[in-house]
């Protein structure tokens, strides 16, 4: 008989069930109050739960809307140029997951280039394709359906290999952080017993998985490193998509999406919880993306989502304190899976751009200077 993916994991399983201010001494100078010089910025109230400004901006573009894709996950990439100038092309990719598409758009103004994909098991194919990220000239696609994480090059999108379909029941998000000899890769793996529910905290020890992916030559082959995810007390990952990784200062920032009590959890990229839990009260509804904008000498800032119906709130908090420094909203974009941030210089957007996707439908983006000039945040040290 076939092992399903099901039955792989409990294979794994059953055996084990028997038998963290880097920041005060720039901001001491700064106002607690938004500008209101920033562009399309307008005071909004404070952020739930908070006395910290909360302030609505304008999108700088939205892309053209078609809720029959069902986009999800978002990231950047850029290309050309001269040395220490300009690049040629920069690209916004978002993922469909009922096209089963990768959607190019243009990243200064959100025209769509082309789509890419469509249904099918077949390298260059996709099923629910959820998270996405480009490190380097390759594209990273965890597609959910197909039970793995398939990598293509850019621009030209050729498929060069696939991993993890041994391993994977329910994947969502991924992180990745270069290393000498490759990248190291973190999948978060939503995986279920019964549909709908979710397992046990004591089978919840295997929500991330770990591998290795190195190149030689023309070829690239991936190990599966190990997996983890505490299995009682406050680090348990019960409901898991968005991960993001500080290498840096090796850390996980993994959301955790649990309704009744949505926060973010951090931990160490060695599987290890560190015993905080971030943002408690900020996400009424669902944390989902998560970026990180790197700074100079380790500074820099996390943002991630409260993804509420009406409108999505965007929660900024020191890279390495982990205070929370403010909030900001669009003007209208609501239910927010995926964001993405660059903080390279793209056309007009001389500090980079801010991309979060709307309701399942489109895309919008927001000028990065725009965003850090109404929360009174240094920003030029980024990128």
């Amino acid at each position: 008989m076939t092992m399903t993916h099901f039955d792989r994991f409990a294979a794994h399983v059953r055996p084990a069930i028997l038998g963290f201010c880097l920041l005060a001494s720039v901001l001491a100078g700064c106002s607690a109050e938004p500008d209101s010089d920033a562009p399309g910025a307008q005071p909004h109230g404070n952020a739930p739960g908070t006395s910290l400004p909360h302030v609505e901006l304008d999108e700088a573009w939205i892309t053209a809307r078609d809720t029959t894709k069902n986009v999800d996950s978002v990231t950047f990439w850029s290309e050309g140029g001269t040395e220490g100038g300009p690049a040629d092309r920069h690209w916004l990719l978002a993922t469909a997951k009922e096209s089963d598409e990768i959607l190019v758009h243009d990243a200064l103004d959100g025209t769509l280039v082309r789509a890419v994909g469509g249904e099918g098991t077949v390298p260059g194919r996709f099923d629910r394709p959820n998270g996405i990220l480009v490190v380097d000239s390759l594209v990273f696609v965890v597609e959910r359906d197909n039970h793995r994480v398939q990598v293509l090059s850019l621009p030209d999108f050729r498929p060069l290999f696939l991993f993890g379909a041994d391993m994977l029941v329910k994947p969502y998000g991924i992180a990745i952080a270069s290393r000498e000899d490759g990248y190291s890769v973190w999948v978060t793996d939503n995986y279920e017993f019964e549909e709908d529910v979710i397992p046990a905290d004591s089978l919840l020890g295997r929500r991330i998985h770990t591998f290795h992916v190195t190149r030689a030559g023309a070829a690239w082959q991936s190990r599966h490193t190990g997996t983890f995810g505490d299995t009682e007390g406050e680090g348990v990952l019960r409901v898991v998509e968005s991960i993001t990784v500080d290498a840096a200062h090796s850390v996980l920032m993994i959301a955790e999406e649990l309704e009744t009590d949505s926060h973010l959890k951090v931990y160490g990229t060695d599987g290890t919880f560190s015993g905080q839990n971030l943002g408690r009260g900020l996400f009424p509804h669902q944390a989902e993306g998560i970026v990180l904008a790197e700074c100079a000498g380790g500074e820099g800032y996390w943002i991630a989502t409260d993804q509420a119906p009406t409108f999505s709130t965007f929660h900024v908090f020191d890279r390495t304190s982990f205070d929370h420094l403010g909030s900001f909203t669009g003007k209208g974009v609501a239910n927010t899976d995926g964001i993405a941030l660059t903080t390279q210089r793209m056309g007009a957007f001389e500090a980079g751009v801010f991309a979060a996707v709307h309701d399942d439908g489109n895309v919008a983006a927001y000028d990065w200077a725009a965003i850090a000039d109404a929360l009174g945040l240094p920003y030029g040290a980024c990128g």
